[in-house]
């Protein structure tokens, strides 16, 4: 791989990264955008189901539901930011860039009713709006801008001297160089490969926040690890059942057959997200199994996309298995309302950032709005910062290579003790445990990592890196709130081996 040079390099093709390469694009800069994945399943947004919230005719609401569901942790500046410009920003990208043809009911656009929110709000398509907005988003930007796009390319360190960043080490097919950069904006995505159950795509390691945690910016929130309380769970694999399910009506049973959420929330089945997954988690563990029962909804007729999941998977509808799974990271690296980090020209947008919008728990269907919101602000402040060509990071790659599943074990022990002791419920015992088997983990793969260089390797160093970050923060936070929940009795202890 060649060394390249570039005003902005965007790392990530979700729509977070997507929007920040369109609008830097549109104010004239050279853009280059890098993704790890070869197809568009492979990014977070394609997997997105719920839709994108908008305010509608009642700002002030918005504002005050996503603040209510982050049990008003949320900074209310940067809810400002993103309820102030999120119409105009679906308006003016998705709307009438892109195209995207939001379903409609005869009267205008068909608004979704999700857990938590006062109103129906969510623009959608069908039950799969991630895949309706990302596949023609990412066609545009390929086809209609002048941005490059590097498919299969893995940003593996960044380029930084004395508390700036001047691009990335990218690696493609085995070969690896500096791409210098004027700004870098991570758009990386989630850590869902941390947990053994998430709905997240198979190689979101939290890339973008190991990095630059590494290279010394700031993070925030880390133990706000947000689980979806409604995955559903087969011999399979799991996918997600949409909030919006629930918002049309479907109910959760308890292997008695019993509706238990009004015994857990006033507002049972639309009660925040933290809520319902250890709500979910418990009667499964008192009764052995939870259902998303549908059969009250005209659920093949609204959902058609998930209806035909939950048939190849095996479902026998019209009772849905269900288990909560990771799903979001409400923390990442600390961003202002620009997206830009603590070291100068870094910019960071979407999953892998913290804007302070979700606090300790993130209100259904606004992390595609995030993204676009701050993927545009960023993108258009990353433009004209001086490109230098400093000494880059040496990679070396002088030792045999390891075992093919060396990283597949290593990534078991990880997933087992994140799983186990840094999942919906923590106890301090259980969080000390955990950071002495991430530590031990984290040194064996640095070691690894000094004399070998390849993409699973860095990747496991990314994971690790980050489910040290989030153990640490949840150990240091002693009160319960949203996604971080803490409890006195010891959650079984992790095998080190």
């Amino acid at each position: 791989m060649d060394t390249q040079t570039t005003d902005v390099l965007v790392v990530g093709a979700g729509i977070a990264g997507l929007a920040a390469a369109l609008e830097a694009d549109r104010q004239g800069a050279d853009v280059t955008v890098a993704t790890k994945a070869k197809r568009p399943e492979e990014a977070s947004t394609w997997w997105a189901q719920g839709g994108i919230a908008v305010t509608r005719d009642d700002p002030e609401q918005f504002k005050q539901d996503v603040l209510a569901a982050s049990d008003d942790t949320a900074d209310e500046e940067a809810i400002d930011v993103l309820v102030e410009h999120a119409d105009d920003a679906v308006r003016d990208v998705l709307v009438d860039t892109v195209g995207i043809e939001f379903d409609t009911n005869g009267d205008g656009y068909d608004y979704g009713q999700e857990a938590a929110h006062e109103e129906p709000r969510i623009l959608h398509v069908d039950a799969a709006t991630g895949r309706h907005v990302h596949v023609p988003f990412l066609n545009y930007v390929a086809d209609e801008t002048d941005v490059r796009i590097l498919e299969d390319t893995a940003a593996l360190e960044l380029v930084r001297h004395e508390g700036q960043v001047y691009g990335a080490m990218l690696e493609s097919d085995g070969e690896w160089a500096p791409t210098f950069a004027g700004s870098t904006i991570l758009a990386t995505g989630g850590i869902g490969a941390l947990y053994p159950r998430s709905t997240n795509p198979a190689d979101a390691t939290g890339d973008g926040i190991a990095m630059a945690a590494l290279a010394g910016a700031d993070v925030e929130d880390m133990e706000f690890v947000q689980f979806h309380p409604t995955a559903c769970h087969t011999e399979d694999g799991t996918f997600l059942i949409s909030e919006a399910v629930r918002g049309e009506g479907a109910v959760l049973q308890n292997a008695d057959g019993e509706r238990f959420m009004s015994d857990y929330h006033e507002d049972a089945e639309l009660a925040p997200r933290d809520v319902v997954a250890r709500a979910v988690k418990a009667e499964r563990e008192e009764t052995g199994e939870v259902v998303l029962d549908v059969s009250d909804i005209d659920f093949e007729g609204e959902f058609p996309d998930l209806a035909e999941k939950c048939r190849d998977n095996g479902v026998d509808l019209p009772h849905i298995p269900i288990a909560p799974a990771e799903h979001f990271l409400c923390g990442g690296i600390a961003v202002d309302d620009r997206g830009r980090a603590s070291l100068d020209s870094l910019y960071a947008v979407g999953e892998c950032a913290r804007t302070g919008v979700h606090g300790a728990n993130r209100l259904a269907s606004t992390s595609l709005l995030e993204g676009l919101v701050w993927g545009l602000r960023a993108g258009e402040d990353a433009v004209g910062n001086e490109i230098r060509h400093i000494e880059a990071p040496e990679l070396l790659d002088r030792d045999p290579a390891l075992p093919d599943n060396f990283a597949r074990e290593k990534f078991h022990r990880l997933r087992r003790v994140m799983d186990e002791q840094v999942g919906i419920e923590r106890s301090p015992d259980g969080l000390g445990r955990a950071q002495a088997v991430l530590r031990r983990l984290k040194g064996e793969v640095d070691a690894y990592a000094r004399t070998r260089t390849s993409r699973s390797l860095y990747e496991l160093r990314s994971a690790a890196v980050v489910s040290l970050l989030i153990a640490r923060a949840a150990s240091e936070n002693d009160q319960s709130v949203g996604c971080h929940y803490l409890v006195e009795e010891e959650t079984p202890a992790a095998d080190a081996d």
